[in-house]
């Protein structure tokens, strides 16, 4: 059991590495010429806050968090309430996502993954049981995902809304939510989501672009159009490093969303197919991890932090195939952003942490 968990861990965290490595190799490519070395520095120096950070979810003990859980769950409001402070929040492409002093800029939304992940777990296993009760076991928990995902929506961040969403019906479902009420609840959100997207003009024109790419191409659905020319010129290994042709102002937001389509264009797609081994890998090693928990709680936090992970990465690559419409989700690890390395390391080192099995199945008290 012990070799099981070391495997598991010492996996996760290649894999990690793995993926970080591509990012940084892309990034300096893919920058443009005179911002390239200053991204690049940037990105090293995040990544060494982000070490920092998976030290210390690794060897946090988690049941003292558990008894924070309330709290977690007001701190995590208070991180995407920062973005409506005037003077603290930034505006960036139309959105109110960041919040800075000076230079430094941060995105509460990957910090705040953090603490709903604990908060969520803190939850569900505080009201572990099932009554079947439309009040209790439906509009509840629906009405405490629904204001984390608010706030998002208010930002407007709708993919970021979406994926907090869906690792929380995720954990609701394994919690035993019945059908009769996931339904109903998946029902609501997509009908709300396209209400407010048709409310929307910037997202209701990405949706048209994504349904009818080849006549706006050279308008609404340029990035994605541009996206699939790099997937195609780069073919099976790629043009060569740096010889691609999308860091040349071709392809909008070419560091962050669309990271992706250069690592394509410029490596191949075998080694797109490497990336998504590796985030296979982490959600295998994950749930591994997870299944083997005693403790509810920590049973939870390792599911959440799996979906995290690997459902943020698989949705960014269905949006840079064309597979999905356009959303504005970085790829884990690879992407261009401080907290988006650090949101990623805490969640591989919550893992890691679960990986040591040291804790006791049930806490003193039985809860």
């Amino acid at each position: 059991m012990h070799s099981e968990g070391s495997g598991c861990r010492s996996l996760l965290i290649a894999c990690s590495c793995v993926l970080v490595a591509y990012g940084l190799l892309i990034l300096y490519s893919a920058a443009q010429p005179t911002t390239s070395a200053h991204r690049f520095a940037k990105q090293c120096y995040w990544l060494g806050v982000a070490c920092l950070f998976f030290l210390v979810f690794s060897k946090i003990n988690l049941l003292q968090l558990r008894a924070m859980g309330k709290w977690l769950g007001w701190i995590t409001i208070g991180l995407l309430l920062l973005v409506f402070i005037p003077g603290f929040g930034r505006v960036v492409n139309g959105s109110r996502r960041w919040v800075g002093i000076g230079s430094v800029r941060m995105q509460p939304s990957e910090l705040a993954k953090i603490g709903f992940v604990l908060f969520l777990s803190y939850w569900i296993t505080k009201n572990k049981q099932v009554r079947q009760n439309f009040i209790e076991d439906f509009v509840r928990p629906l009405s405490i995902v629904g204001f984390f995902c608010l706030l998002l929506l208010l930002e407007p961040d709708f993919g970021t809304a979406l994926l907090f969403g869906s690792v929380a019906l995720l954990a609701l479902f394994v919690r035993g939510m019945p059908l009769r009420f996931i339904v109903p609840a998946v029902g609501l959100a997509i009908g709300l989501f396209a209400f407010l997207v048709y409310l929307n003009p910037v997202r209701f024109s990405r949706i048209l672009s994504f349904l009818d790419l080849e006549n706006t191409r050279m308008g609404t659905g340029y990035q994605l159009w541009q996206s699939l020319v790099a997937f195609s010129s780069g073919k099976w290994f790629g043009r060569g490093l740096g010889l691609g042709h999308q860091q040349f102002f071709f392809l909008p937001e070419v560091h962050t969303d669309f990271i992706g389509a250069v690592l394509a264009e410029e490596l191949g797609i075998v080694h797109v197919f490497v990336v998504l081994g590796c985030f296979a890998a982490i959600a295998f090693c994950g749930l591994k991890i997870t299944w083997q928990q005693d403790h509810p709680f920590l049973f939870y936090t390792g599911l959440t932090s799996v979906c995290f992970l690997t459902l943020q990465a698989f949705i960014n690559l269905g949006v840079i195939t064309g597979l999905l419409p356009t959303k504005g989700m970085a790829l884990p690890f690879l992407s261009y952003g401080g907290s988006n390395l650090v949101a990623n390391f805490s969640l591989v080192g919550l893992l890691v942490n679960l990986s040591y099995r040291r804790y006791p199945p049930i806490e003193a008290g039985g809860s």
